[in-house]
C-alpha cells in the first residue's frame, strides 16, 4: 500500500479501476462463473496503491449505490452508504459508456428454490430515512430503476415464467394437480391489457388474479402501476393481488401485496393523459 494515499480521497482512475473491476466480478457471478474475490482484490491493490480495507469499504460503497439504482449486486459485499461523492460520478461514467449492464443475466435459476424460501414478508415501513444525497438522487433519475423495469420486457417476461413454475409447484405440492395443469400465463397467452398476468388458483379453486412486478432491485426497490391494474385491484379486490418479485439475478423472492393496495404502498402519480 502507498502509505501517502492513506485516508486520502479516492482519485478518478482509482475509482475508475475498481469499478470497472467490480463489474467484471458482477457479470461473472450473475452468470455462475467462478471467481476468487480475494485475487480480485489483491491485483486491484498493487495497480492502485490502496489497502485491503479501503478497497473492501469502496467495494460496499458501489453496493449501497447500485442497490438504489434497482441493479444487483455482489453477494458479500454488504452495501454501505457513507459516499464519497466523485463515487456517484465514476458510476454514471461506466454506466453510460456499459449500457449493456442494465442486461445482465436474469434468467430464472437453474435450480428451483424451495418454495418456503420463496415466499418473504413484505418489506417494513420505512422509518424516516435520511434523504439521498443530492448526487446520488440525480444518479438515480437518470437511470431510473421503475422505468428501466417497465421497458424490460424480457425481464418481465422472466419474471412472470418463474411466477408460473412457482404457483404450479404451490398448488401441486398441496396436492392440487388439478389446479396446477389449469395455471393460465394470461400475458403471455392472451397479450397485455387484462389487469393481471396470470391466473391461479387457491386450493380451495377460487381464482387468484396475479399481477407480476419484477425487479433485480430489492424488496424496496418501486414500480409502477397501471390504471387498468388499479381499476381491477378495485373491482376484483378478493381475487386480486401483486407479486412482488425482487433480488431476481441473485436470489428470486416474493411478497404480495393484496387490495387496498394503498395500505402498504404510497401511490404517486406519474403521467397524466391530456386530450382536447
Amino acid at each position: 500500500m502507498d502509505d501517502e494515499k492513506h485516508g486520502k480521497p479516492w482519485q478518478v482512475d482509482e475509482l475508475d479501476a475498481i469499478i470497472a473491476d467490480y463489474f467484471e466480478m458482477l457479470a461473472a457471478e450473475l452468470a455462475g462463473v467462478p471467481y476468487v474475490k480475494s485475487r480480485h482484490c489483491a491485483a486491484l491493490m498493487a495497480r492502485i496503491g490502496r489497502s485491503h480495507r479501503s478497497v473492501e469499504f469502496k467495494h460496499q460503497n458501489i453496493s449501497a449505490v447500485l442497490n438504489e439504482l434497482g441493479l444487483p449486486w455482489i453477494s458479500g459485499y454488504i452495501p454501505k452508504s457513507n459516499y464519497q461523492n466523485s463515487i456517484f460520478d465514476a458510476i454514471d461514467r461506466h454506466l453510460t459508456q456499459h449500457p449493456s449492464i442494465f442486461e445482465l443475466a436474469h434468467a430464472s435459476p437453474s435450480a428451483a428454490p424451495l418454495l418456503s424460501a420463496v415466499f418473504v414478508n413484505p418489506p417494513p415501513p420505512a422509518t424516516g430515512d435520511p434523504p439521498l444525497p443530492e448526487r446520488l438522487q440525480r444518479l438515480v433519475r437518470k437511470f431510473d430503476p421503475v422505468a428501466r423495469d417497465a421497458r424490460n420486457r424480457s425481464l418481465g417476461k422472466a419474471g412472470e415464467a418463474f411466477v408460473v413454475e412457482v404457483e404450479r409447484r404451490r398448488l401441486a405440492e398441496a396436492n392440487r394437480e388439478d389446479l396446477a395443469q389449469n395455471v393460465r400465463w394470461v400475458a403471455q397467452e392472451d397479450g397485455d391489457g387484462a389487469g393481471y398476468d396470470i391466473l391461479s388458483y387457491n386450493l380451495s379453486g377460487v381464482e387468484r388474479l396475479i399481477e407480476v412486478k419484477t425487479t433485480n432491485g430489492t424488496a424496496r426497490t418501486p414500480f409502477f402501476l397501471s390504471r387498468n391494474e388499479c381499476d381491477l385491484a378495485s373491482e376484483r379486490s378478493a381475487d386480486w393481488c401483486i407479486y412482488r418479485v425482487h433480488l431476481f439475478a441473485r436470489q428470486p423472492s416474493i411478497f404480495t401485496i393484496s387490495p387496498p393496495i394503498e395500505n402498504l404502498v404510497h401511490l404517486v402519480p406519474e403521467m397524466w393523459r391530456a386530450s382536447f
